[in-house]
């Protein structure tokens, strides 16, 4: 099993070469096995994943499995999971029992899907490393002296080291683009609205974004076909049909115009990593496409617009965490007001702290302005930059992070940490798509390549992803640890 893709498992399954039961408890047994030296899972749910495979296999004997049925998936823990603890990664509910399940947690059990746990990762959805867990660090699977970058870190990971055949995850600023470049898998962010954020935890409404994380660019899109479409409980989905994500896996790619931004082959790119990128971009010229280069004026002005809308929206959504209503709760309060800071300055970790303080001074009275509001102005140019390159390009190519994966503990100051999601921030205030394949390797850690579309065009880059895979082997590559805990 350790070496078939989700796709591959799917049609054994179907074939009746293993059982549903069979596969839940091989990965219940790897993740027993080799997630001491990961990290990946803050909680592992082996009874009810074996109560799910029963019951998958009762329903493929009764002929009505679907394409996914009894397939094990994890969950970032930022996704609500009824009965399930969802923590979000932070000490402030790590004694919240979820009381209903996310949109994307509904959609995949009704699917026939397995969960066999929540996943780690940074505090909030607030990191590029996944240092910032109140559950600790998750080590990538390549190299366990390096972060597997974050906030996705504990789905990448795991999907990395065989614990389990893809996971979902959440992208606000490149949490899922990121963490797949560093462990060498495939992750796609959809377009914003494309999948409900209804009952996933919110970092930045306006910003964040559920999409999934396999080992090849086919699982995503099996999983696409589950997860996409409009749901009535989010203000911010699009009703808007959703297509078969399968359907154009294999179209050619004879006639691609591919775009490479001169901003994203700048300073303070490892050249290793440049070489990789650059080497997938002439596989793509072998397949038929042509290339040119496009310019995105305004991409050095997402990260300081990023650090202004992102805080401001979480220093709102966090509002609710005050001990009174969920989560944690400060001993022996004096009164209101001692409940309200203790309670916070307990329950939050360093880095959330600096974004609500960073977020509350932005939306101030005599900051609002200064700050805010000219970040939301920038935010409409860097949008239009990507509009006016797709009119000239079907989709853009560049790194997913300007480095491989650092050594754990390397990034001490925030700046230098924030810097990792220059190639990746400006997609989500964008609002467009896109996807991170493995290209390679600069230092024995796995290199991304970042592949982007305009608003809904995940079914283009599914299919540039998917043909890239077939004409090379990256993504097929497993880290030591999952051949020695097979």
């Amino acid at each position: 099993m350790l070496d078939k893709t989700l796709t591959q498992l799917a049609a054994a399954l179907k074939s009746g070469e293993f059982s549903s039961r069979e596969l839940t408890s091989h990965y219940l047994q790897k993740i027993e096995k080799a997630d001491s030296k990961i990290n990946s899972f803050i909680t592992v749910t082996a009874e009810q994943a074996l109560n799910q495979a029963e019951a998958a296999d009762k329903a493929r004997a009764a002929g009505n499995a679907g394409l996914l049925t009894g397939i094990p998936l994890a969950l970032k823990d930022i996704f609500c999971t009824r009965d399930v603890k969802t923590s979000c990664g932070s000490k402030m509910l790590d004694n919240f029992i979820a009381p209903y399940d996310a949109t994307v947690v509904e959609k995949l059990n009704a699917a026939g899907t397995i969960s066999l746990g929540k996943t780690n990762m940074d505090e909030f959805a607030m990191g590029s490393s996944n240092e910032n867990s109140y559950y600790g660090a998750v080590k990538n699977p390549w190299d366990l002296t390096a972060v597997p970058g974050g906030s996705s870190g504990g789905s990448a990971a795991a999907v990395a080291a065989g614990l389990v055949p893809a996971a979902m995850g959440t992208d606000t600023g490149g949490s899922i683009r990121q963490p797949a470049a560093f462990c060498g898998i495939t992750g796609l962010k959809p377009t914003y609205g494309r999948v409900s954020r209804y009952g996933i935890i919110a970092y930045a409404s306006s910003l964040d974004q559920a999409g999934p994380m396999a080992r090849s660019a086919s699982d995503c899109a099996h999983l696409m076909n589950v997860i996409a479409g409009h749901d009535v409980r989010d203000s911010t989905s699009v009703a808007r049909g959703v297509p078969d994500y399968t359907e154009t896996l294999n179209a050619p790619l004879s006639g691609l115009k591919i775009g490479l931004p001169k901003e994203y082959f700048g300073d303070g790119l490892d050249p290793e990593v440049e070489k990789a990128v650059r080497d997938a971009v002439s596989v793509y010229e072998s397949l038929g496409a042509t290339v040119r280069e496009v310019s995105l004026p305004h991409t050095h002005y997402a990260i300081p617009a990023y650090y202004v809308i992102a805080p401001a929206e979480a220093s709102s959504n966090l509002s609710r965490y005050d001990g009174v209503r969920f989560g944690h709760r400060c001993n022996e309060p004096v009164d209101l007001i001692d409940l309200y800071k203790r309670s916070r300055a307990e329950g939050f970790g360093e880095e959330v702290k600096r974004r609500i303080l960073i977020g509350t001074h932005t939306l101030s009275e005599g900051f609002f302005d200064a700050y805010y509001t000219k970040a939301q102005k920038v935010r409409r140019l860097i949008r239009q930059d990507f509009l006016d390159a797709f009119e000239d390009v079907d989709v853009l190519m560049g790194p997913a992070s300007p480095t491989p994966a650092f050594d754990l503990g390397a990034k001490k100051d925030p700046v230098s940490m924030y810097l990792q999601d220059i190639y990746t921030i400006a997609v989500n205030l964008a609002g467009i798509p896109g996807i991170s394949v493995p290209a390679g390797f600069a230092g024995g850690r796995p290199v991304g390549l970042q592949i982007l579309g305009t608003h809904f065009a995940e079914a283009q880059l599914l299919n540039v992803a998917h043909q890239y895979q077939q004409a090379t082997d990256w993504h097929l590559q497993l880290p030591a640890i999952a051949e020695e805990h097979a």
